[in-house]
């Protein structure tokens, strides 16, 4: 059964859109770097920092969100098919959809049927034309990507029409199952939308992570062209491969390649994702096969584990991406067992479904339109030292008389860049990877770049305190600061370079009761800006024409 696929999919939507409104906000995770390093990914995987309890909150309402899809649909009276798309709906709207605020959020959840309906019927009406069906969906998977340069909101529609395809290829769907397939649809989204919007709406009042992106270029060279075009020669290869290798499952494959491409910004991360998708996959059939062969399909031992298994998958997916991939194939072990159709074949199948996959993708990212490692890691670097910039920016207008309304929002953005630094970096320290020398430097501007955004955290308590005005020694170390970023950074990119004001005479309140500290913190700051100059270089002054896909 093609589920595990399926389930997947929302997860790593998030990495994609992980800058607006993401549910998986990861500001404090001092992530891994080493993912592939298994003695620590176990370690830490169920005792990493959640600030705000977020991981456990967003796993939480997956599980009662999809629990509740899963009874309206099989208390309407649907087959099991149809109970599938209905738990495959709500995961998809409560986890792909990550507009700001719940009110875009609640306008993509209503445009799903719109984007998803079509694609689902197309796929049910070419079924038993073989060319003619997988043409259309290759033309799926260049629209579905293309459409992420429309946002958060184009991505979870793109997201949306390709799982449409993907599961009409698994359920084997024709015309005359579209209206229960339909009715299936509704019902998931709409329970989903009661949870998210109504029963579980953690994210109203909360402040929205802000959109971290890079200039867009144009062209072939855009993001989103790019990958729209090697997304199809990987799905090309899939689907040659695939159904050489299996004419009834060859889809997966299809799918492993779409969702290797989530969130990845250069060849380095894709091989990466690859690697660590196969590794997830491996150890997940193993413990499938022990869980779930013994179980016969009984059915309430299984929907818990599932239930299990749906909570394992949100947890992790912030954290580690095996992590998510054994828990996803698991879960479809399990989901096997209980259409009475799981045998260690099927999972040995899915295994190499998945390597070619995973193979269409390296291939296409190694000869379609490559970006280096080395230039989207520069790029993220060098946006994440000019949020350093403007949050000393800020800073100083606060502590000159100024407001310091904005402190919160740099903080944030700073968090959501490392993030993206250390998803691009993670190539380059895997333990596979043989440049050494790359390596330690990657490491250490790693460590650095993290006690910058520490400092940066400790420093904007102290200047929130509205007695921070006025402190000319806090002033001049914020200067201090944003010159030692513009010796990383060329002074057009760092910022707008303005000036910044002084404190008016005869208005100064005293020294600030603070000042220690808070000259502490800009002191670290500086520490770490000026160990930066090492390992980085020249290499972030030009920034490269990459960005996020």
């Amino acid at each position: 059964m093609g589920t595990g696929d399926v389930y997947l999919g929302a997860t790593m939507a998030l990495r994609e859109a992980r800058g607006p409104a993401a549910p998986f906000p990861c500001a404090d995770i001092r992530r891994d770097t080493n993912e592939g390093a298994d003695e620590h990914v176990v370690r830490r995987m169920f005792i990493a920092p959640d600030p705000g309890r977020t991981r456990l909150r967003s796993a939480s309402r997956a599980v009662l969100g999809i629990a509740g899809a899963v009874a309206a649909v099989a208390a309407a009276g649907l087959p099991l098919p149809a109970v599938v798309v209905g738990g495959l709906a709500a995961l998809l709207a409560l986890f792909v959809v990550t507009d700001r605020g719940p009110g875009r959020q609640a306008v993509t959840t209503a445009l799903m049927p719109a984007a998803g309906f079509p694609v689902l019927a197309l796929a049910a009406w070419l079924h038993p034309y073989p060319g003619a069906r997988d043409a259309a969906f290759l033309a799926v998977v260049f629209a579905g990507v293309y459409a992420r340069r429309w946002g958060p909101r184009g991505h979870a529609l793109g997201v949306f029409a390709f799982m449409m395809f993907f599961i009409a290829q698994f359920l084997r769907a024709a015309p005359g199952l579209l209206p229960e397939l339909y009715g299936a649809v509704g019902l998931g989204l709409g329970c989903a939308a009661l949870v998210r919007f109504g029963l579980w709406c953690y994210e109203r009042g909360a402040l929205p992570a802000p959109a971290v992106a890079l200039p867009q270029p144009r062209g072939l060279r855009r993001p989103t062209t790019r990958q729209a075009f090697q997304a199809v020669l990987a799905g090309g290869i899939a689907v040659a491969v695939g159904q050489a290798l299996s004419e009834d499952r060859w889809y997966w494959a299809v799918g492993t390649a779409w969702w290797i491409f989530v969130n990845t910004t250069s060849r380095g991360e894709t091989l990466v994702r690859g690697f660590r998708r196969v590794l997830g996959t491996v150890t997940g059939i193993v413990a499938g096969l022990a869980v779930a062969l013994p179980l016969h399909g009984a059915t309430a031992p299984t929907a818990a584990l599932v239930a299990v298994c749906v909570f394992g998958i949100f947890y992790t997916a912030p954290v580690s991406y095996s992590w998510m991939m054994f828990f996803v194939t698991v879960m479809a072990g399990l989901l096997y067992g209980l259409l009475g159709i799981l045998h260690p074949g099927l999972l040995a199948l899915r295994l190499g479904e998945t390597a070619v996959g995973a193979l269409g993708a390296a291939v296409a990212v190694l000869v379609v339109l490559p970006v280096s490692t080395h230039a989207a890691t520069d790029a993220w670097i060098g946006r994440a030292l000019r949020a350093v910039h403007d949050f000393t920016g800020e800073a100083a207008r606060h502590l000159a008389g100024g407001p310091g309304d904005d402190l919160a929002r740099h903080v944030t953005e700073l968090d959501a860049l490392l993030e993206r630094v250390r998803a691009t970096v993670a190539p380059l320290v895997h333990p596979l990877s043989p440049l050494r020398r790359r390596k330690a430097r990657a490491r250490t501007v790693l460590a650095l770049l993290d006690e910058c955004a520490r400092q940066v955290r400790g420093l904007a308590e102290v200047v929130a305190d509205p007695r921070a005005c006025h402190d000319e020694r806090l002033t001049a170390a914020c200067r201090r600061v944003e010159i030692a970023v513009r010796r990383l950074v060329p002074p057009d990119a760092a910022g707008s370079g303005t000036p910044v004001p002084g404190a008016a005479a005869g208005e100064s309140a005293g020294p600030h009761p603070h000042a220690d500290r808070a000259l502490e913190h800009l002191h670290g700051l500086e520490t770490a800006l000026a160990g930066l100059a090492v390992p980085l270089g020249a290499s972030v002054r030009q920034e490269p024409a990459a960005g996020p896909a």
